[in-house]
């Protein structure tokens, strides 16, 4: 995916103005999707447990993946307004793309969309889920134009692309060559199941292919190899605005004097097994909470996050059964003290909390290893193979450390603010009517 790589997240063709942000996945949007195939294969059941009962045997992501080079030629002779590729056939569906050579309801530039063959004859309830990249390819490969997106194809959603996806002053500028346009698409198909799964974050144990080893992945891996390198700083930058946002609540938490005081004195004075009780909460609670607040990242870094948010997590569960199970996080002395462990089905913090409080207000995100592979230069003895594996092993073991810290944040903030610190405004307020009928009482006496 060499080249430049557009910014929005893309449009229907009849769409207006309509941002990636309004496409949020909603718990209702997962309603619908679900409904939607229940519709399509006449199925009653709505539970999640009859959507994620697949025997493991379904098509892999490198099967509902594939590629579409569209050569026009006599580019600048065509005088339609819209031109239509012939349909190609990714994931068992056909597709193909619409251009606009003169702009679809905008002035001045190409507009690109790609959109699902024979739409009107889909059923109401038809549905797919699919990750695409669109490009205009330039002789110089590092100059050609991309774009990617995220979006859920549907009756009345059945095209999706990009208005403005670049300036029609631009376009012979080495992108036409022989007065011909050459344009490529790679469409990926993500299954209902494997979305779903993914979504409501496969490790709620209602997936029967989890295993330790299983890669959770919903992309072709070179695809995905692709979005990794050139999104990883865009799914740093949402884990680092979380974090930062989480830290900060902390922060004034602990820096209101008086308040942290009676906080303090409050968590002192419990007993042992009440402070047990509040500090474990079920995996599956946060893990919602968990997805429904970065869903709505809805751009193409939305799958990396769920991957990363998973691979942390399986490093969080295999440094709490042994050293040996650590997934692609790299010695444990690279990483800081746990501040959660996992126990069977519950999230439990490993320490008292005002310590664990302290440390997540003044620990950053961990840093980056400036020493990896595409931050020198390259070693005499090592081939240019050597240096892209290590690239990919040091991208991978940062995305699993992201997904680690993060899900250890949440996991803490969430037990801290919906368990402990209800306790502590509940104590707050039965002091303060004690108060208050002591000193009614007090008065009535004098």
């Amino acid at each position: 995916m060499a080249g430049v790589a557009g910014e929005d997240c893309g449009v229907g063709r009849y769409s207006e103005g309509i941002s990636s942000g309004q496409h949020c996945l909603s718990g209702e949007a997962l309603a619908e999707w679900q409904s939607s195939e229940q519709v399509e294969n006449g199925t009653p059941s709505t539970s999640l447990l009859y959507w994620d009962s697949d025997n493991g045997d379904g098509p892999k992501p490198s099967e509902l993946y594939g590629k579409y080079t569209w050569k026009i030629e006599k580019f600048s002779q065509i005088n339609e307004r819209e031109l239509h590729s012939d349909a190609f056939e990714v994931g068992g569906y056909k597709w193909y793309i619409i251009i606009y050579p003169q702009g679809c309801d905008v002035c001045n530039h190409l507009s690109v969309f790609l959109c699902v063959d024979n739409h009107d004859k889909l059923l109401p309830g038809w549905s797919r889920f699919a990750q695409f990249t669109i490009a205009v390819v330039n002789k110089d490969p590092k100059k050609s134009k991309y774009s990617d997106t995220l979006h859920r194809f549907w009756k009345k959603e059945h095209d999706w692309g990009w208005k403005k996806f670049m300036e029609l002053s631009k376009v012979y500028d080495g992108f036409i060559e022989s007065d011909t346009l050459i344009i490529e698409a790679q469409v990926q198909v993500i299954s209902i199941r494997r979305f779903l799964a993914w979504s409501c974050f496969l490790i709620l144990k209602l997936w029967p292919w989890e295993k330790a080893d299983y890669p959770f992945h919903c992309l072709d891996p070179q695809y995905r190899r692709e979005f990794v390198r050139v999104y990883l700083t865009n799914v740093e930058q949402i884990y680092r605005r979380f974090l930062d946002d989480k830290r900060s609540n902390l922060g004034k938490f602990i820096q209101d004097k008086a308040k942290w005081s009676s906080f303090r004195a409050f968590w002192l004075g419990i007993d042992q097994n009440s402070r047990h009780r509040m500090s474990r909460e079920k995996k599956d609670v946060i893990l919602k909470v968990v997805v429904k607040y970065f869903l709505i990242e809805k751009e193409v870094t939305s799958t990396l996050v769920m991957d990363s948010l998973y691979s942390g997590l399986k490093a969080l569960e295999g440094q709490s059964k042994s050293k040996k199970a650590k997934s692609k996080l790299s010695d444990a002395d690279e990483m800081p003290a746990p501040i959660v462990r996992v126990e069977e089905d519950m999230f439990v913090l490993v320490d008292d909390v005002l310590l664990l409080l302290e440390r997540a207000a003044s620990e950053p995100l961990p840093p980056k290893d400036e020493k990896g592979p595409q931050n020198q230069t390259r070693v005499q003895n090592k081939d240019s193979g050597d240096l892209n594996k290590d690239s990919i092993e040091r991208d991978e073991r940062r995305l699993a450390e992201l997904g680690y810290r993060t899900v250890e944040i949440f996991a803490l903030a969430h037990i801290f603010s919906n368990k402990i610190q209800v306790a502590y405004q509940e104590a707050v307020a039965l002091q303060g009517q004690e108060e208050a009928a002591w000193l009614a009482e007090s008065e009535q006496k004098t």
